[in-house]
């Protein structure tokens, strides 16, 4: 299966949506040159005619993640009485962390034994890439590699991505800030549980406000339902501009997904296209 063939834009107004071989079309950055970064305020005042229905943002979390975080805190093994941070409610965490800079939020992120992954990871997976940056990634949680490594998107995965950000002219770290859904480990890979997902929800909300991106790829349906609030199939959710707190948010397959179907990874290139088009028209 491997990750060839590489993924690579071509000429034209007309986006080709078969993976193209590598000696066909023109380098990624020489086909778009990078805007400059907007400031927020301008790039989100307008909404394009494509807009799928925005998620909510004054009931976020939704219902289901907010009851995973009582679930999580239920659920945690119960800490010392001196442990305040163990013992707070998940209201006063979440305000909390909403008001940590970058260097006490992976700090609180490295702490955290706020649900059972907690227990048993290697160490948590923060995030990485610039921490200002337009494209702002979002996965499920940490593997294997990453658990050990401490990067997300690391082994065939986190290559097959950097050959997806690579087709349209991004770099891993450079205007590309790349989180996941949950920072620890589930065992064996599993899909993390609603009380994990809102367990981690209050990080990933407080990173998205640190980095103030243009555009948000959620990057699977963990990652898309925690940012909706709410459940999608990504089948039906591609090819739609949504909204999250005024931030334009596309939907695609995960990149281990994608190992595992290749023959959807045409459906990611256009959906990687479709979100080039919106940072292009500035939407």
């Amino acid at each position: 299966m491997g990750l060839a063939p590489l993924w690579r834009l071509r000429d034209g107004g007309t986006e080709d949506v078969s993976e193209p071989a590598a000696t066909s079309g023109v380098a990624p950055s020489a086909a778009m040159p990078r805007p400059p970064r907007l400031e927020a305020s301008a790039s989100r005042a307008s909404t394009p005619p494509i807009v799928a229905p925005a998620a909510p943002s004054a009931s976020r979390p939704a219902t289901q993640l907010r009851q995973g975080r009582e679930e999580a805190a239920a659920a945690r093994p119960a800490a010392p009485l001196s442990d305040a941070r163990q013992a707070e409610n998940p209201d006063m965490r979440a305000r909390r962390i909403a008001t940590l800079d970058w260097d006490a939020l992976e700090a609180d992120i490295h702490a955290c034994r706020q649900c059972v992954l907690g227990s048993g990871r290697t160490q948590a997976v923060p995030g990485v890439g610039d921490r200002e940056a337009r494209w702002m990634l979002v996965g499920e949680g940490p593997g294997k590699e990453e658990d050990r490594k401490g990067e997300p998107f690391v082994g065939q995965a986190g290559r097959l991505l950097d050959n997806m950000l690579g087709s349209i002219g991004l770099r891993r770290g450079e205007d590309v800030y790349i989180a996941n859904t949950v920072k620890c480990r589930p065992p064996h890979n599993r899909t993390p549980e609603a009380a994990e997902i809102g367990a981690c929800l209050p990080y990933l909300e407080r990173q998205i406000e640190l980095v103030r991106p243009q555009i948000l790829i959620a990057l699977g349906r963990p990652a898309a339902q925690a940012l909706l609030g709410r459940e999608i199939r990504i089948a039906a959710a591609r090819g739609q501009r949504f909204a999250y707190r005024g931030i334009s948010l596309v939907v695609t397959y995960h990149p281990a997904y994608l190992l595992r179907n290749p023959q959807d990874k045409a459906r990611a290139w256009e959906d990687l296209c479709f979100a080039r088009r919106l940072m292009a028209a500035g939407d």
